[in-house]
């Protein structure tokens, strides 16, 4: 490779240069400088430098010859264009000319056609470079406004800055914080020229912030950068906003500096304001690494009005913004790393790593001129490995090889991007090494799948530069906190909406919420109509037979099925397909055991076919995985072994294997009294003899089912796939209403009811937030979905009943119109009627058992409801912030319930707004059907300890041993429609994190202890004297007494109860007995004063040795 200095001088370049110098007209110059482009791209860019090109023309740009100047600059701007678009990758050579052209900005009339020319050709300059380059030439700008140049020039430099807001969005947004400081002494310049293009282009720059927060606001950021005094009213603008997005690396930069300013203003108000906007800013900082970069910007001036405030609530906020900044920076990396001083030695590198490999190529090492572009592509190369950009396409068309191929040639310079992306793989691969993961180069089995991507969801971020990678056979178990994205990854690999994705790869998708199918469709014809399952109906069936469903169930409709025979539809679909890549999101969700360790069978049994698992059934991950794909840190980062290899690992882990609130905490409110219930043991609802069947079925569900449900109760029921479970406890809430028998609950029960398919609960509200949800259902003091139930529909012979007329005793006939009151009578209630077309004056009260025996249970209940409902929800302040923190106290995140649509949310946060809004009229007993499909581990333990904690009664249908042995001392089993009780399990107190502590922190509603999971508690059964056995008033009917009121005691009464009284003190004060204790007095009429003497109560020897006790007048004994 020859060097610049052994290049001979060409003289058709200096001939065209002559021509363009001494052309009189702008045509002239332009053809002679359009000449002068094709020459160097006929010859290369080393032409450049060997025809002294950019030489002579610096010279003439800097010329005082306004000929040669103009001449100067439209030959720059054509060979911008033209060299530019046809030889690519000459940026590293045109940049260093931008001060020059820059300087002929200050050229103006008669010599303006230099300035618009030099204009022309800057803003052509300003385009060569790709994205990852544009830093270069934003520092040369940046350079050049901190010299004494002309007011034009720098206004000119200023609008080129403006430029790259567009063409380099994302490398301005990483750098806005350093670049708009910079942009400070151009504000303050005495020029008001430059002043107003410098805050126009830092308005500029700001409009690459992608947080729709902040945008509002970024005029008044870039002045309070121009004018400090503005500073405490954009902090009153700033603190009074909802922040609801994520704050991004460029947001924090910007804003750090103004937060940095105001804490340091004396005045009390900017003080307040500032740290409560820090708290609220830091809240929202996902990524501990950024956090801890700006934290010690702020901790100082936090720290400050701690110790300094003058008013005790200004410290209180200084202390929470503190505590929010500390636990924004939990898990960043010590020491903190700045990933620009790394990417600088980077690129010192890279660059002697290219010398190295050209020389090697090409047998001799390349002049200063090849180096030149030679560390441009350092430099791309550097941003690309900080980045984790590692695309081989973006090396080898745009960053790497386009600026080795003028000095190597093609074919080198392919090989050495080739070299040099193999080797910082490597690097990028060790450097994000987490401790314990696998590299799986070595491992069996082919590739189906490497590639790098990132995944966003909506202006989310879930991962980030990250590589999927996956091997025929093996089964990848997904594991990751709940909202982390792992539903998200296998809806984008299904839909291959993943940039670069195997197109021919077939995959299908199995997610844990499938369609109930209102259509009616059977079984059997749903797979026959699936457009990507091949087979003949005869192979549906046997593959049907061999999934567990009988010839009859397959000719059924799948909305008559339950949960676990729908998701084994789903299963039996996918399989079907004959897919190379299976995505199964919960799979075991609704699966019984039976079923679950078939499918392990099943899915191990596959060696031809990938499997992507998601699932919070650790027992299962461990039965099938062969390898675990972790969400760390926007990463995905492979392990092999199944959860327990994984778990020895990774110790973090472990909360797969254990049941704790360490880090989700559910706190529930406090249930409500019942009145007329004394004991924890008594009957609070029962079902008495029940039989059920759905309409269309051939058989009943359930048969002559009974069973008693008592505020002490923690009852499992289990049972396999369709033996009537959910039916059971349909029929108990009054979801649904028995063929035979009878339901009976305290007229006050308040029952939380979360059912199997929990999204039926919210599916009509997606558009709604979490806390509009719950506002809307209980905005008018009743719960709106005890209206939806059966058993408050009002048949047609029920409706008829109401236009029958009642006749009193007198023979007046009326019709009943409302209930519109209720008071206790005896064990019972009396309820006032408002009767048609009669004034309120005319109302009368009717016992509740006439109004039943009339045929009007319905509306009695429909009443009771509304009474209960008035001392839970309707007792309750409908507050957005105290649904927020109802909402927070069932760990779903306070900003996240009150700004998101319930659509974006993951399986498991719907769950819990669910559980929340089931929750919010403080009931007594909570009924929870398959809570464990949606929740991962954490939310899952924080779920078990606030059960365990709360002193409600808890019914809970789950396969899930674990979660039922942890809190259920009783079990009901159901088995081809019969409840039966198969004895008392013992609550595994093992399987939680901390010891058990029941009601420990949940203030009691009804009188007594809240009782722990393991004492024994009523069970259902179908043999009704065992029931009777264990609960109170489980075989009478639920009447309940009220509290006795204190009756007004006449003058004989009084008389006898002072007589008692004295009767006392003597006893008290002719007593011989050392230490004795004056009994109390008491209003009982049973009292006789003769045994005053007796009652004496003697204190306990280990009293007696204590203290003496005082006695009348002070003395002591």
């Amino acid at each position: 490779m020859p060097s610049v200095d052994q290049m001979e001088f060409t003289p058709p370049a200096s001939a065209l240069l002559q021509a363009l110098y001494a052309s009189t007209t702008r045509s002239a110059r332009t053809s002679a400088a359009s000449s002068l482009a094709s020459h160097v791209v006929s010859n290369g860019l080393r032409s450049l430098a060997a025809d002294n090109i950019l030489d002579d023309l610096t010279r003439a740009a800097r010329s005082k010859t306004p000929q040669e100047k103009e001449g100067a600059m439209v030959a720059f701007d054509e060979l911008f264009r033209k060299v530019g678009l046809s030889v690519g990758a000459s940026d590293p050579f045109f940049v260093p000319l931008l001060p020059c052209i820059l300087d002929n900005l200050q050229e103006s009339g008669k010599t303006g056609s230099i300035k618009d020319a030099a204009e022309k050709a800057a803003k052509q300059l300003a385009r060569l470079p790709p994205p990852e380059l544009a830093p270069k030439v934003i520092e040369e700008l940046f350079l050049y406004l901190e010299t004494n140049a002309k007011w034009r020039s720098k206004v000119g430099a200023l609008e080129l800055l403006s430029m790259f807001a567009v063409t380099a969005k994302d490398q301005v947004a990483e750098r806005l914080g350093e670049y708009v400081p910079r942009l400070v002494p151009s504000m303050r310049d005495t020029k008001s020229e430059i002043s107003s293009q410098a805050e126009k282009t830092g308005v500029a720059l700001c409009q690459v912030l992608t947080n729709p927060d902040i945008q509002p606001f970024v005029t008044d950021l870039v002045r309070c950068m121009a004018d400090p005094t503005t500073v405490p009213a954009a902090i009153k603008r700033l603190s009074s906003t909802v922040w609801v997005r994520e704050i991004d690396g460029p947001t924090l930069a910007v804003v750090s500096p103004l937060l940095t300013r105001a804490l340091s203003e004396k005045g009390t108000i900017v003080q307040r304001q500032t740290v409560v906007l820090v708290t609220n800013l830091f809240k929202l900082v996902r990524s501990p690494d950024l956090a801890a970069l700006h934290a010690p910007h702020v901790l100082p001036g936090i720290e400050r009005i701690i110790e300094s405030a003058a008013f005790p609530e200004i410290r209180a906020f200084a202390e929470e913004a503190k505590r929010a900044v500390d636990k924004s920076v939990v898990g960043a990396s010590v020491p903190a790393v700045d990933h620009f001083s790394e990417a600088a030695k980077d690129e010192q590198t890279a660059l002697s790593q290219l010398v190295e490999l050209a020389e090697k190529h090409t047998g001799e090492r390349p002049d200063g001129f090849a180096q030149q572009s030679f560390r441009s592509a350092a430099f791309a190369l550097a941003q690309l490995v900080r980045k984790r950009d590692l695309s081989e396409k973006l090396w080898r068309e745009t960053y790497v090889a386009p600026y080795l191929a003028h000095f190597v040639g093609k074919d080198a310079a392919l090989a050495i991007s080739d070299e040099l992306l193999k080797r910082w793989v490597a690097v990028d691969k060790e450097r994000n090494r987490v401790e314990g993961a696998d590299d799986d180069d070595d491992e069996e089995g082919d590739i189906v799948v490497d590639l790098p991507f990132s995944l966003a969801y909506g202006g989310l971020l879930l991962l980030n530069h990250t590589v999927l990678k996956l091997r025929k056979g093996h089964r990848y178990g997904i594991c990751g906190a709940n909202g982390c994205g792992k539903s998200t990854l296998l809806k984008a690999i299904n839909r291959k909406q993943i940039d670069n994705f195997p197109m021919d790869l077939k995959a299908a998708y199995v997610e844990h919420d499938i369609d109930g199918d209102e259509t009616g469709i059977t079984v059997c014809q749903l797979m026959i109509d699936e457009p990507r399952i091949s087979a003949t109906e005869q192979e549906i069936r046997a593959m049907l037979k061999e999934m567990g469903f009988s010839e009859e169930r397959q000719d059924v409709p799948i909305q008559s099925l339950s949960g676990g025979w729908k998701m084994r539809v789903a299963l039996c679909r996918a399989m079907l397909m004959k897919v190379d890549l299976l995505l199964l999101d919960e799979p075991t969700n609704h699966l019984d055991v039976q079923s679950v360790a078939w499918l392990q069978d099943y899915l191990n049994a596959q060696d031809q076919v990938t499997a992507m698992i998601i699932s919070h059934d650790s027992g299962f991950l461990d039965a099938v995985c062969t390898n675990i794909i972790h969400y760390h840190k926007k990463q995905l980062v492979y392990y092999r072994g199944n959860l327990a290899k994984f778990v020895e690992k990774y110790p973090p882990g472990k909360t797969y294997y254990t049941l704790s609130d360490e880090v989700v905490k559910f706190t529930f409110p406090p249930p409500g009294s019942l009145m007329g219930v004394r004991s924890r043991t008594r009957a609070i609802l029962k079902m008495t003899d029940c039989t059920f069947t759905y309409p269309g079925a051939s058989k009943p569900q359930l048969y002559n089912a009974t069973c008693a449900v008592s505020l002490s109760s923690r009852v499992g029921i289990v049972g396999p796939n369709g033996a009537g479970k959910s039916t059971l406890i349909k029929l108990l809430t009054g979801e649904t209403l028995p063929d035979s028998g009878r339901v009976e609950k305290h007229p006050n029960l308040r029952i939380a009811y979360v059912a199997q398919h929990a999204f039926h609960h919210i599916e009509q509200h997606l558009e709604k937030s979490a806390v509009q949800y719950i506002m809307w259902r209980y905005q008018e003091g009743v719960d709106k979905e005890q209206a939806m139930k059966a058993t408050r529909a009002l048949t047609p012979e029920e409706e008829a009943q109401l236009k029958v007329p009642i006749v009193a005793k007198t023979g007046e006939t009326r019709f009943v119109e409302s209930i519109v009151g209720r008071q206790k009578l005896k064990k019972s209630y009396t309820y006032e009627i408002k009767w048609q077309g009669l004034h309120h004056k005319y109302n009368t009260f009717v016992p509740r058992e006439r109004l039943t025996e009339l045929g009007f249970s319905k509306l009695v209940q429909e009443f009771d409801d509304f009474e209960a409902s008035r001392e839970g929800a309707g007792s309750r302040d409908m507050s957005v912030k105290l649904v927020r923190q109802h909402l927070q106290d069932v760990g779903l995140d306070g900003d996240i319930a009150e700004y998101n649509e319930m659509r974006g949310l993951s399986g498991g946060q719907k769950v819990k707004v669910v559980i929340a809004a089931a929750m919010w009229s403080k009931p007594q007993v909570l009924v929870l059907d398959e809570p464990t499909n949606f929740l991962d581990r954490d939310a899952l333990g924080g779920l078990a300890v606030g059960i365990r904690e709360w002193s409600g009664a808890f019914l809970c249908i789950s396969h899930n041993q674990e979660f039922v042995g942890a809190l259920c001392g009783e079990i009901w089993t159901v088995e081809a429609g019969r409840l039966s009780m198969k004895g008392k399990a013992a609550v595994d107190d093992g399987a939680f994190d901390s010891n058990p502590n029941s009601a420990r922190d949940t203030p009691i509603g009804t009188p007594g202890v809240a009782t722990p999971a393991s004492v024994e508690t009523p069970v259902g059964s179908g043999d009704e004297a065992r029931v009777a056995a264990t609960v109170e008033g489980a075989g009478e009917e639920l009447n309940f007494k009220a509290a006795k009121g204190r009756k007004k005691l006449t003058r004989k009464q009084l008389k006898e109860r002072e007589d008692r009284r004295r009767a006392r003190t003597l006893a008290f004060l002719s007593s011989t007995v050392p230490g004795a204790v004056r009994e109390p007095d008491t209003d009982s009429d049973e009292e006789n004063p003769i045994h005053a003497q007796q009652k004496l109560r003697i204190p306990s020897k280990a009293k007696r040795s204590g203290t003496s006790t005082p006695t009348i007048a002070g003395m002591r004994t």
